[in-house]
């Protein structure tokens, strides 16, 4: 087809846009280009199509963290809040000198969550029911923990917890400990303190475990001097 055909032609068509325009002649009278050179219909988008692209994600929704309880020792308004159980140290698992040392005194620890909680059960899974401290102790503690009734403080300050590493006849360990037991109110359901006992002189106890099912469990612990 000639330059003065394409003239031709165009003066007959119907008045349309310039852009169909530009198309008609692009195609028709381009002197034999490629027709596949352009963007085919499969590679436009569409309008919707440009905008949802181009849109950004929406972001997901932020999770607010609970907040970490915070632990409350009792006073005269109530009991303790959050106590935290005390961790036992991997170290208090092995069957050494310093494993014993270590797990004595996370045992003191356990007898002070449970003054301070009511919860024996801890203290009880490494414990023979046949303690002779434990078994004094525990009705004092389960009776002020329970209709209203709390105990105020009651922890342990270990001076000293150290052992020979020697067993007995009866595969017992003993452990010599020193220690201090902190103040403590027993309080009525009102808030009144019953009983009051200030922070001790140094004691000390005969504290025996044996090495048994990958940990060690007390048999018996006894007040030196009663």
């Amino acid at each position: 087809m000639t330059s003065r055909t394409c003239i031709s032609e165009r003066l007959r068509l119907p008045v349309i846009s310039a852009v169909a325009v530009s198309v008609i002649l692009l195609s028709g009278c381009s002197g034999g280009g490629n027709p596949q050179a352009g963007p085919t219909g499969t590679n436009v988008a569409s309008p919707a199509q440009s905008a949802s692209g181009s849109a950004s994600p929406r972001p997901s929704a932020t999770l607010t963290p609970k907040p970490t309880p915070v632990y409350k020792p009792a006073d005269a308004k109530g009991r303790a809040q959050n106590v935290p159980v005390p961790v036992k140290p991997a170290l208090a698992d092995k069957n050494t000198k310093e494993g014993l040392e270590a797990f004595t005194k996370y045992w003191y620890e356990l007898m002070g969550y449970a003054y301070e909680t009511g919860n024996l059960k801890p203290i009880d899974e490494v414990t023979a029911a046949a303690c002779a401290s434990c078994g004094r102790v525990r009705p004092t503690i389960q009776s002020w923990n329970s209709e209203g009734r709390w105990i105020e403080g009651g922890r342990f300050e270990i001076f000293d917890a150290s052992t020979k590493f020697r067993p007995d006849a009866n595969g017992n360990q003993q452990v010599f400990v020193q220690y201090h037991r902190l103040a403590v109110n027993y309080r009525q359901a009102n808030g009144i303190i019953k009983q009051a006992f200030q922070k001790t002189n140094l004691l000390a106890d005969i504290f025996l475990a044996k090495y048994q099912n990958d940990g060690w469990f007390v048999t018996n612990v006894d007040r030196v001097g009663g």
